[in-house]
Parts: C-alpha cells; sequence; structure tokens
C-alpha cells in the first residue's frame, strides 16, 4: 500500500524559512514500510526504520507517520502535515523582539517540537505551561510523563510534567524544556521561566527584548 502527498510536501519546503544550520523535514509518503522523507531540496527517499538520510535517523514508521531523530532529538511526521525544523541544537538565532498588545502582554505564535503555538509570556509561572485540548493538538505523549495533581476551579484533576523536544520563538530555539500540560483549556501556552531563565530579558515600555544567553 502506498500513501503519498508528494506535491504538498515539497511545496512546503519551498516555502518554509531559512533557518541557518537547520534542516526541513517532511513525510512525503509511506511505502510499505518505509518512510519517504524530503529533507531541504534534496529529492525524496524511502528510508526504513534503523536507516539515516542526510543525518535524518528514521526510527519508526506507521500508518501516516514516522518517528525521527537528529542530533538526539526526536520529532514525529505526519503525512500532510508542514515540515518540521530540526537539528542545530543551539539554535540559529540569539535575539527575540516582542511588542505587547492593548492589553499589555506579550503574545505571538511559535512553535513546540516543530508545531505551531500561540504563545503568552508569563514570567510568574515556573514553567511552560499548555492546555491538555492544545497538547493533544500537537501530539504531544503528555501521558508517558510524570503525573501531577492540579488545583482546577472544579477542584483537583490530574495534569502532567513532561519535558518538550524543542520550544522555538522567532528564530531562536531551546531544547529540553520542562513543561505542564493542565487538564483544563488555556487559551494560549503560557511560556514560564523553565523557557524564560535561558534569556536575559529587557523590557522598555511595550518592547521586550530576549536575549539567549551563552
Amino acid at each position: 500500500m502506498v500513501r503519498a502527498l508528494l506535491a504538498p510536501a515539497l511545496a512546503s519546503l519551498l516555502l518554509a524559512p531559512a533557518w541557518a544550520h537547520a534542516q526541513a523535514v517532511a513525510l512525503a509518503g509511506v511505502l510499505g514500510s518505509k518512510a519517504l522523507i524530503v529533507v531541504d531540496a534534496h529529492p525524496p527517499k524511502a528510508v526504513g526504520a534503523g536507516d539515516e538520510f542526510q543525518g535524518v535517523k528514521v526510527l519508526a514508521v506507521a500508518k501516516d507517520e514516522a518517528t525521527i531523530e537528529v542530533q538526539g532529538a526526536r520529532r514525529v511526521l505526519r503525512l500532510g502535515e508542514s515540515p518540521v525544523s530540526v537539528g542545530n541544537r543551539g539554535g540559529s538565532g540569539k535575539r527575540v523582539v516582542l511588542m505587547a498588545d492593548s492589553r499589555g502582554h506579550f503574545v505571538n505564535s511559535g512553535t513546540i517540537n516543530g508545531r505551531v503555538m500561540q504563545y503568552m509570556v508569563d514570567t510568574g509561572a515556573s514553567t511552560v505551561a499548555i492546555g491538555r485540548a492544545d497538547a493533544d493538538r500537537m501530539g504531544l505523549n503528555y501521558k508517558n510523563g510524570q503525573p501531577v495533581r492540579m488545583s482546577t476551579a472544579n477542584g483537583v484533576a490530574q495534569g502532567w510534567r513532561m519535558k518538550l523536544d524543542s520550544v522555538r520563538v522567532g528564530d531562536v530555539e531551546v531544547f529540553g524544556v520542562e513543561a505542564v500540560i493542565t487538564p483544563q483549556p488555556m487559551p494560549y501556552v503560557l511560556l514560564g521561566n523553565s523557557f524564560l531563565t535561558e534569556f536575559q530579558m529587557t523590557r522598555t515600555n511595550d518592547q521586550m527584548v530576549l536575549e539567549k544567553r551563552n
């Protein structure tokens, strides 16, 4: 059985941002037990579990997805989804400039494990906090994390503590970020101090500058 979405995958790679020293990887199809992967501008390659192509190692192949590993970081590629940025463990940038909205909040979009998310900077939160609905949408395997009890408006409920492979804001990426998955839905991912401590923060009026520490 052959499942492929080659044209959309190639088109997405052509439109993807050119992050320095990072690779854009997409799953273009599943050919039996092999994943048809596209890495940057290279032609598609059918790669089986345990094999490697352009520094991207395929760990497992399923019906509509493949698990890959690059420089020790794992990602799940799903058929038909946009390419994910992998590699470049230090991040390609060092500085992020954020502007406050009309309420004084710093809200913008970024990625977690290569999946798009909407975030709000929260210097009062100890970790990154993600609502369960967003965690499901991003495909986070939080149920394999550490169970924690959390207080909600409806009493005590089950949450999970886990480590995110990567959090990218602008052109800066941080790896191995602690996060808590909350049982209640949240309008944004809260970027707490497990991410923010990687930066020197400077705020001037409605502008916040995050400078990545060495």
